[in-house]
């Protein structure tokens, strides 16, 4: 598998939670094991605005916004469309982009279903991914929080299905029903190893993965002992 990165996505916000530590150590393991890196190019407006707003896209632009947990910082909108730009390339090359920042936070118009914040992310990176591909795609989200903006971007849309499992309830306060084509399975705090792969096994039995040309891993990995979803999943 071709992992999808640029060490540009490492120079902002060292001070922030949502740290580039966090993804300079997975690409120094990545590193070690022999994968191949690509290198990205951003992601045109014209991508973007397949998913987005003309006016969120300028508030992120301008810097034109103000948001708790997520900075407008310096020349944000170049380090979005480069996050954008690797998850479009990583569904080309049926790869795995380990990009910052996230996305699945992101709404039409910034934040979604009634969300304080837009939790760190600025553009939705996975359905602009698949918004570019345009294929019948199945997305699996396992981050530790409901991905409030990929629900709200592909709600009723027939080519899609969304599966997401996580802890509710917590960030952002949404996900606690599944709705038309979104299947959300939310859990409590500590659920551990085994009950979450018998949660996951449940959501993949409601859906025929052979209908679907893509699977999308929308791909957080805060479900680990000790971190933001407190779900208390090990490496095993």
């Amino acid at each position: 598998m071709k992992i999808i990165f640029s060490k540009k996505c490492l120079e902002y916000s060292d001070w922030h939670i949502e740290s580039p530590e966090r993804v300079r150590k997975a690409y120094e393991i990545l590193k070690s094991k022999g994968y191949e890196f690509i290198e990205p190019e951003p992601a045109s407006e014209a991508d973007i605005l397949k998913v987005h707003t003309k006016e969120h896209i300028e508030r992120i632009k301008n810097g034109d916004f103000y948001d708790p947990d997520t900075p407008a910082y310096e020349n944000i909108y170049e380090y979005a469309k480069l996050a954008v730009g690797g998850a479009i390339k990583a569904a080309e090359e049926n790869g795995f982009s380990l990009m910052r920042p996230p996305g699945h936070h992101a709404g039409r118009n910034g934040v979604a279903l009634g969300a304080a914040t837009l939790g760190f992310c600025y553009f939705n990176n996975v359905a602009i991914a698949i918004k570019h591909l345009d294929l019948p795609t199945l997305i699996i989200d396992i981050d530790g929080h409901h991905g409030n903006g990929t629900q709200e971007i592909f709600y009723k849309d027939p080519k899609v299905i969304y599966i997401s499992l996580h802890r509710y309830p917590h960030y952002p306060g949404t996900g606690r029903f599944s709705e038309a084509n979104c299947f959300n399975f939310p859990l409590s705090s500590n659920t551990g190893d085994e009950k979450y792969l018998e949660t996951l096994k449940k959501a993949l039995s409601q859906v025929d993965i052979d209908k679907y040309e893509v699977i999308a891993l929308s791909a957080g990995f805060d479900c680990h002992k000790g971190d933001l979803a407190s779900l208390d999943l090990t490496s095993n």
